[in-house]
């Protein structure tokens, strides 16, 4: 799944790097472009032959979002195309292993800012350093979540979808600092302490957060629904998450 994403996050970046690209519009009206495509098929092809029993389920084939099993991967292979068509780099590869509802592994890495976050067989979770080579694994960091102070949190939110409500219940706290970022970056910044709170009230898909769901419960995270604070599950019909909190066990939620 590393290699994937290296090579994945390679072919991305030559057409991000180019100067120019088509943007297509998919049938819910969200953009796609050549990089989106590219990345699918090289890291599906990858995929399937490595767990040829295994379902595989990727943002790009519609016809993977009608099947369901207890054991899947789950692939976004470029998450935030908004920020990757405006160039704002902060866009993710997104590669998981999903269990009996649980994101169990997970890859997110961001090749415009070096960044690469995942998942070990122990189930803790490091942050690689760059320059990545695809055959020799790099100086890994193991990586924690905060220990956070509830009345100075550091609150992160998305970067394309904020809007009132999610200022609203960002209210309902005592709020040191902000940031916004684009993708499943915003998991790895609660992974890694940068952040203790990460409030998503909006559309997302399980393709869009189980690499980074993973991510974060290895790094002592947890991600539960807006509404009744239950544990975020997966293998959903249709792939549609509910609204969600990614936070760490510190801070003391707030009621929706």
């Amino acid at each position: 799944m590393r290699k994937l994403a290296l090579d994945a996050g390679d072919k991305i970046m030559d057409i991000y790097n180019a100067d120019d690209f088509d943007v297509k519009t998919k049938s819910d009206d969200s953009p796609v472009t050549a990089a989106d495509e590219a990345a699918d098929a090289l890291i599906s092809a990858g995929l399937r032959a490595e767990f040829p029993d295994v379902l595989l389920v990727t943002e790009e084939q519609s016809e993977s979002h009608k099947e369901l099993a207890s054991t899947f991967l789950i692939v976004d292979p470029l998450d935030g195309t908004k920020e990757f068509i405006n160039r704002r780099g902060d866009f993710t590869v997104n590669i998981a292993l999903v269990e009996n509802g649980v994101p169990t592994r997970g890859v997110v890495y961001a090749p415009a800012k070096d960044r690469m976050f995942y998942t070990l067989a122990d189930g803790s979770t490091v942050e690689e350093a760059a320059p990545f080579d695809r055959d020799v694994v790099g100086t890994l960091t193991p990586i924690k979540v905060s220990s956070p102070d509830n009345a100075a949190l550091m609150v992160v939110a998305s970067k394309s979808h904020r809007d009132a409500a999610t200022d609203a219940y960002i209210g309902k706290y005592a709020v040191k600092d902000m940031k916004s970022a684009g993708s499943s970056l915003k998991f790895c910044l609660v992974a890694t302490g940068e952040a203790d709170l990460y409030p998503r009230v909006g559309r997302t898909m399980e393709w869009d957060t189980a690499a980074g769901h993973a991510v974060l419960a290895g790094a002592g995270g947890a991600v539960v629904r807006f509404d009744t604070h239950e544990p975020l599950v997966y293998g959903k019909e249709g792939y549609a998450n509910p609204f969600f909190i990614a936070y760490a066990p510190g801070v003391d939620l707030k009621e929706a």
